[in-house]
């Protein structure tokens, strides 16, 4: 992936979103993607997401977002951008 095509991308998801699967959800998208980032459970009961990677993937995944796990409720993806990510795998942080 060329540096010129890798964009970085915030999400914070809303609704029901924790003790549901879904930090392993994003996990799995973003990897199968090629997406790096991180993914962690926020003390308001949402879920932030920082996503590196081509546009049209950041794409994708975004879309995979409101899908979410079978017992997930998505209230609202909010999207702005992101900081750099370091290296090139996508973990789930505390």
């Amino acid at each position: 992936m060329g540096r010129e095509n890798r964009i970085e991308k915030r999400f914070v998801v809303r609704g029901r979103v924790q003790g549901v699967g879904f930090r392993w959800f994003v996990q799995h998208a973003a990897a199968s993607l090629g997406i790096a980032g991180w993914v962690r459970n926020c003390g308001d009961g949402s879920v932030e997401i920082m996503a590196a990677g081509p546009a049209e993937d950041i794409s994708r995944l975004r879309g995979r977002l409101w899908q979410g796990p079978s017992y997930s409720r998505i209230d609202a993806v909010e999207q702005s951008d992101g900081e750099p990510v370091a290296g090139g795998d996508f973990r789930i942080v505390h």
